[in-house]
C-alpha cells in the first residue's frame, strides 16, 4: 500500500508491482498520468479535482483502462466528476447512476466503484448505454 501526497507521480514507475494506491486529498485533475501498473487493483482518487469538463474525464478513464488493466476497485468520491447529492445539492441518485454507467463502460473490470459493488444489471446497462451517460443536466 502506498500513501502519496504529491502533485507529480513520476516516481511511481519504479513500483511496477504496486497493488493498491491511495491518492486522496491531492490536487490531481483530469490530466493525471500514471505509469503502467499492471498489478494495481485498487485506486482511490477521492477529494481531488477530477471533473467531466469536455472530454477530459473520458480521456482519463481511457488512460486508466490502458495503464492499470487489473483495476477492480476505484473511488472518485469528492470530485466534481462524481455527482454525489451529499456534496452537491443539485445532483441526485439518477445523476450518480449515470456516472456509474459511464465509468463502468470505460473500466469494464471494476468490481467496486466508490463505495458500492458493481451489479450484473449495472454492467449490462453500461455495455448498452454507458457511452451516452455523461452527467449533464440542462439549466
Amino acid at each position: 500500500v502506498a500513501f502519496v501526497v504529491c502533485r507529480s507521480l513520476e516516481g511511481l514507475k519504479t513500483f511496477s508491482y504496486l497493488e493498491e494506491l491511495i491518492l486522496d486529498n491531492n490536487l490531481l485533475g483530469n490530466d493525471l498520468l500514471l505509469p503502467r501498473l499492471p498489478h494495481l487493483h485498487t485506486l482511490t482518487l477521492n477529494k481531488n479535482q477530477i471533473s467531466f469538463q469536455r472530454n477530459t474525464c473520458k480521456i482519463l478513464l481511457d488512460h486508466l483502462a490502458e495503464v492499470v488493466p487489473s483495476l477492480q476497485y476505484l473511488s472518485l468520491l469528492g470530485n466534481i466528476a462524481c455527482p454525489n447529492e451529499l456534496v452537491c445539492k443539485e445532483k441526485d441518485e439518477d445523476d450518480y447512476q449515470r456516472y456509474r454507467y459511464f465509468v463502468l463502460h470505460k473500466l469494464t473490470n471494476l468490481k467496486f466503484l466508490d463505495t458500492r459493488k458493481v451489479t450484473r444489471g449495472e454492467r449490462e446497462e453500461a455495455l448498452i448505454r454507458g457511452a451516452f451517460m455523461k452527467v449533464v443536466k440542462p439549466k
